[in-house]
């Protein structure tokens, strides 16, 4: 790996200083790690690194091409913004974990193979869930350990795979798994491996963990981990999966998923969370579509979605810096002391709402039309549809209800100057991969054939963004916030956790105590007795005949050692007597 710098290394190693510094140094420290990265990943080659063998398997630490180099491009870029956001944070802890989340996400980004693969994919899990843990009180704490808990189930059943896969195949190496295209062709192994992915991908039912865990990370926690588990889950599965026709159907149902459970939610923070679900779900579609077209779509998608994504929470993030509040219902009237956050957060709603000239109406529209070109007019009718619904509550209904709505006279002011500049970052790169798509689509995987600022094209997202704008004025007294939980598919191991506690604490509990008080009532009293029985015997019996044995056995050798008198003329006669008995005896039995 002489002319290789893995960017992992940079952040993983890069964060063993950062306790150790602390003022202007660490702030730019913290800056100088994530431009290294950006300049190592503009300096790769496509090619093969850290070649070697281990447990006899070959293992292959980087492998570079252009799908990794798209994804660990924006990884890096994102990895700068998020660490001008945090820049404020005096809490070591959180940009130590979040170092090692970024460099996480990058080693999985260029591993070649799957024990590479795993050992980043669960520092992934543990990294993150300390920037929930990090938020402290009892809601994050509970949500962090439920993160960690489902992470670590979704990492066994991913080594699971792996091993399976590995005693099938006889090669740990990382690619297209053989009989992805037509899925009959796939191995129980490599069904768990798609299980593993799409649990961090977000899939319905596997997926709230996300909308449970983001909305109590820390303010720029959250950040983070909106923009590096769900994509490295879009970058293996479009490594490892793509044309499986599941993730066809599993992507449509999480886009349109997603927007409906935003419909009901309060928290800011969780309606976001949602929409991730559903953006996801546009990638997930386009890697199960699997034509050029439809995974270069996913991976523009995955590089636009991180960036405004980010950009939405980092806006949302401010509010909550500022206010101390998070829901709705208790927000509005801030759009008065916050006008730059306003200005700002308006760019990513735009730009995932896929308005002209924003990032998301370069890269979504990609993967509609790739739907389209295979034919698939349900899959286009549904991602139109959860299109519609993102403008609707991520570019209308939350920014007016957070900013604008009532008149609250809340105590607001525009967040620390690295949190703007932040996001001004981000708002600019939205803007300009919007306006200049090229450089984006340069980076693709495929040659790009697509157009996307045709004359009907963008007429037809304008009337309908146009047409979901009206129907939000029209119904915008449906759409007030109320203070109430959405039940989500958490629900079953939430209960299903009150459950076996339940089961460990009462009927489990009271087995154990019922056998303890038999077992010391009856069966102790009937043991020792039997000891102390066992113990006579052996001290009587046993040892009394060996006791025995062993004082004649020393008792004839004191005669036999008297005999011994060390004199030759005694030994002469004792041979002389003992003849004459020998000849006497012969005589006798002669006769």
């Amino acid at each position: 790996m002489t002319d290789f710098i893995h960017p992992a290394l940079l952040f993983i190693l890069g964060a063993l200083p950062i306790p150790f510094l602390s003022g202007s140094v660490r702030k730019a420290y913290l800056l100088l790690i994530p431009t290294l990265a950006i300049l190592a990943v503009l300096a790769m080659e496509p090619g093969s690194y850290g070649e070697a063998r281990f447990i006899g398997q070959e293992i292959l630490i980087a492998k570079v091409d252009k799908l990794s180099i798209v994804f660990a491009s924006v990884f890096t870029i994102m990895a700068l913004i998020g660490m001008v956001y945090a820049l404020h944070l005096a809490d070591a802890g959180q940009h130590v974990a979040a170092f090692v989340y970024v460099g996480s996400a990058l080693g999985v980004v260029f591993a070649g193979d799957y024990l590479t693969l795993y050992l980043f994919w669960e520092g992934m899990a543990f990294a993150s869930a300390y920037l929930v843990f990090a938020q402290r009180g009892g809601p994050a704490i509970r949500a962090g350990f439920r993160y960690l808990m489902v992470h670590i189930t979704g990492g066994v059943i991913l080594l699971g795979g792996i091993i399976s896969h590995g005693l099938a195949t006889g090669s740990l190496l990382f690619g297209t798994i053989a009989g992805a295209l037509t899925n009959g062709g796939m191995g129980v192994g490599d069904y768990l491996i798609l299980a593993g992915f799409i649990l961090n991908a977000a899939v319905p039912p596997l997926n709230a963990w996300l909308t449970d865990a983001y909305p109590e990370a820390t303010v720029t926690g959250a950040v983070f981990m909106s923009a590096f588990t769900t994509k490295t889950a879009v970058y293996v599965l479009a490594r490892a999966f793509p044309g499986t026709e599941l993730l066809v159907w599993l992507g449509t149902i999480m886009a349109l998923y997603g927007v409906i459970y935003a419909v009901l939610e309060n928290d800011c923070r969780r309606l976001l969370a949602y929409h991730i679900v559903s953006q996801v779900g546009y990638m997930i579609a386009g890697i199960g579509i699997g034509t050029e077209m439809a995974v270069n779509g996913a991976a523009s998608h995955a590089f636009a979605h991180i960036l405004y994504k980010a950009l939405l929470f980092m806006g949302a993030g401010a509010v909550i810096y500022v206010t101390g509040r998070r829901k709705l219902n208790e927000l509005g009237g801030i759009y008065k002391t916050m006008p730059l956050t306003v200005a700002l957060y308006m760019v990513g709603a735009l730009a995932i709402s896929a308005f002209p000239f924003f990032s998301g109406f370069v890269t979504k529209s990609m993967v509609v039309a790739a739907a389209g070109a295979d034919h698939r007019a349900l899959v286009v009718l549904a991602l139109t549809m959860a299109s519609s619904g993102t403008f609707l509550h991520t570019g209308l209904k939350l920014p007016y209800y957070m900013f604008f709505g009532t008149d609250r006279k809340l105590e607001a002011r525009e967040p620390p100057r690295n949190m703007l500049i932040a996001m001004g970052m981000a708002a600019v790169l939205c803007i300009a991969i919007g306006v200049f798509p090229q450089p984006l689509y340069a980076l693709l995987p495929y040659p790009v054939n697509f157009e996307p600022y045709t004359g009907s094209h963008v007429m037809e997202s304008l009337g309908l963004l146009m047409f979901t704008a009206l129907g939000f004025v029209l119904f915008l007294w449906a759409l007030d916030p109320e203070n109430t939980i959405s039940l989500d598919t958490d629900w079953f191991y939430r209960k299903g956790a009150r459950a076996f506690m339940w089961l460990a604490e009462r009927p489990l509990a009271r087995y154990e105590q019922a056998v303890s008080n038999v077992s010391e009532t009856s069966a102790l009293p009937l043991l020792r007795g039997a000891a102390r029985a066992g113990l006579r015997l052996d001290l009587a019996g046993v040892d009394a005949v060996v006791n025995g044995i062993a004082h004649s056995i020393l008792h004839g050798g004191g005669r036999l050692r008297r005999l011994q008198t060390g004199v030759v003329t005694h030994y002469v006669l004792a041979m002389i007597v003992g003849l004459i008995a020998a000849t006497a005896v012969f005589v006798v039995a002669w006769r």
